[in-house]
């Protein structure tokens, strides 16, 4: 069955920057880490961001996700201005970020605790996104006990329990070994087709950009802005027949070559 893409910016967007900008005091002098950026990302669509280090990737996606507010230009989700962080967007970070108190199953079902999800139903969820990461057997073990990889799993798993409209990632699969990497990236798109949530991921793995994702972003950096916008027009199910066909070495190669020649960046020192 060929999933067509989602409209992106064909209807109003989920999420939109407009005109935003952020600037840095980095001692005494202002550093403009993000400039400019207008961007639309569709509801239900599946965005990555990749570019050089210090492009502002991560500086963006904090700004959706409410921990960090624009020098200038707002940041919208469903028409509102961002204010803070929202139970309607799920953050996973590079770091795991999990309570090393609670077990794994407490960790994923801390969420569903705040939120006053029932007891039944909050085991039901947990058992389920426990399972969707492969930690069904580690359900009782302290973070400690964890392999870096694991814990990020556990971390993966506690965002997908309480089933944000907005699902926010950096990083999330870095830390994995490359077929657990490919199998979270199935996961994700598995749910992705059932759910339809907005993603918003970042990555340095051009591969794993083009193989997830409805559009790419490129960021060029110094300051951080968009240099590039590359459709990936690719059926879903996305599959291992697809990475290696054709058209999709073709879109890899395109987004490869928009990171990696880029025009030569300004002087980073110099204040604006």
């Amino acid at each position: 069955m060929n999933t067509p893409a989602p409209p992106g910016t064909a209807m109003a967007p989920k999420i939109a920057f407009r005109g935003v900008n952020c600037v840095f005091d980095m001692m005494g002098s202002a550093f403009r880490a993000v400039a400019d950026v207008d961007l639309d990302v569709g509801d239900g669509e599946i965005v990555t961001l990749v570019g050089p280090s210090g492009c502002g990737k991560s500086t963006l996606m904090n700004m959706v996700a409410g921990l960090l507010e624009p020098t200038a230009g707002t940041v919208t989700v469903d028409g509102r201005p961002v204010r803070g962080p929202g139970p309607e967007r799920g953050v996973i970070f590079q770091q795991y970020a999990l309570f090393p108190w609670l077990t794994v199953r407490e960790n994923v079902a801390f969420g569903l605790e705040i939120a006053g999800v029932p007891r039944a139903e909050r085991e039901r969820t947990v058992e389920r996104c426990l399972d969707l990461v492969g930690l069904s057997a580690f359900a009782d073990a302290l973070p400690k006990t964890l392999s870096g990889g694991m814990k990020q799993r556990c971390a993966i798993a506690r965002a997908y329990a309480v089933d944000p409209k907005v699902l926010l990632m950096d990083e999330p699969f870095g830390a994995l070994d490359a077929l657990t990497r490919v199998h979270m990236q199935d996961q994700l798109l598995q749910t992705w087709s059932r759910d339809r949530r907005t993603i918003l991921f970042i990555t340095h793995d051009v591969d794993e950009a083009v193989y997830l994702a409805h559009r790419v972003v490129v960021m060029a950096a110094r300051p951080g802005r968009i240099h590039r916008i590359v459709p990936v027009d690719l059926p879903h199910p996305r599959t291992e027949a697809l990475r290696l066909s054709a058209e999709f070495q073709r879109l890899r190669n395109e987004v490869w070559t928009a990171v990696y020649h880029q025009p030569s960046a300004p002087d980073p020192d110099t204040p604006t």
